[in-house]
């Protein structure tokens, strides 16, 4: 394997040691270390370069196969967390990308689509707000421009503010929290659809929220379980059409999400450490489910959702 090909497969030869890629056979239980970060909130929707401990977006540990060449794909909050992990991983599998997030947000994008460029794919960055009704339109043109056409569509940027209680929840952040979590979704399935041929996917990000609504997150939670039931619905519109729309519900996943007031910042320290496994999950650990219902090969998969949780039961 010549030194390019290492560097496009995201082998790990000159990470740090401790680095292993999805490939590897471990014990998940310690894949990751368990993280406790300070009881301290970041400011704004907050940066991956400011988190504490930093995130893996799979920069050093995510190894391709190229089970996505020449796909074209569009990806939304892909500046941190699951979906940078998720915009790194496709570059990986062959794929070129779109990603959009916040303006406030840009100098995380700018290290993401490096990444890709390094591994020598074709990203685009396209700031702006999903609460924005004529940025879902202008977006998907802006991608299918960029791209030259679109087949993959990852609706995963969102919105999450945790409070003390039900009566904290103003209209503002619940308006705001419904705009982007679902109606987003909507708006950009419907500018995404006259682009989008038979084997095209439609991946949208749920949550373990959705099945086990936490009593600080009633908004986000409720947001959440409608994504569920537009997957499923969504699914069963556009399958005749030969488009397969899916979901994946990430469980507590360390993002910038988390401690920029996602979370109580009291919360924080034992963010993860009631799963199953033991301990938070990473951004790369969701990217293979996302890779998976992209790709070719779960072609009989429609209207599923991919539970990756650590092991939080769901119904």
């Amino acid at each position: 394997m010549s030194s390019q090909d290492k560097k496009q497969n995201g082998a790990t030869q000159n990470a740090d040691q401790t680095t292993t890629d999805q490939l590897v056979f471990q014990d998940p239980t310690k894949r990751y270390p368990v993280i406790s970060p300070p009881a301290k909130a970041l400011p704004g929707t907050g940066l991956d370069s400011e988190m504490t401990p930093k995130a893996d977006l799979g920069e050093k540990s995510y190894r391709g196969t190229g089970r996505l060449e020449g796909r074209k794909a569009l990806i939304t909050g892909g500046d941190s967390g699951i979906g940078a992990a998720t915009a790194i991983a496709f570059s990986r599998e062959g794929a070129d990308v779109v990603i959009t997030y916040l303006p406030e947000e840009e100098s995380d994008a700018q290290e993401v689509a490096e990444v890709i460029r390094a591994d020598g794919r074709t990203v685009e960055t396209i700031a702006g707000d999903l609460r924005d009704k004529a940025f879902a339109k202008s977006l998907v043109e802006q991608a299918v421009k960029a791209l030259g056409g679109l087949d993959i569509l990852v609706n995963n940027g969102g919105k999450q503010v945790a409070t003390e209680s039900f009566d904290d929840i103003d209209d503002e952040q619940l308006e705001a929290t419904y705009d982007i979590n679902i109606l987003a979704m909507f708006r950009l399935v419907r500018a995404a659809l006259p682009h989008l041929k038979p084997g095209s996917t439609i991946i949208n990000t749920t949550s373990i929220q959705a099945y086990s609504p936490s009593p600080t997150l009633i908004d986000y939670a409720s947001t959440k379980a409608a994504i569920n039931n537009f997957t499923k619905g969504l699914s069963e519109a556009l399958a005749e059409k030969g488009i397969r729309v899916n979901a994946v519900a990430p469980g507590p996943i360390w993002t910038p999400l988390q401690p920029s007031g996602g979370q109580l910042p009291e919360a924080l320290p034992e963010f993860g450490q009631s799963t199953a496994l033991g301990r938070a999950g990473q951004p790369t650990e969701l990217a293979p489910a996302y890779v998976f219902l992209a790709s070719p090969e779960s072609s009989y998969v429609v209207g599923e959702t991919l539970n990756v949780n650590g092991g939080m039961p769901t119904p």
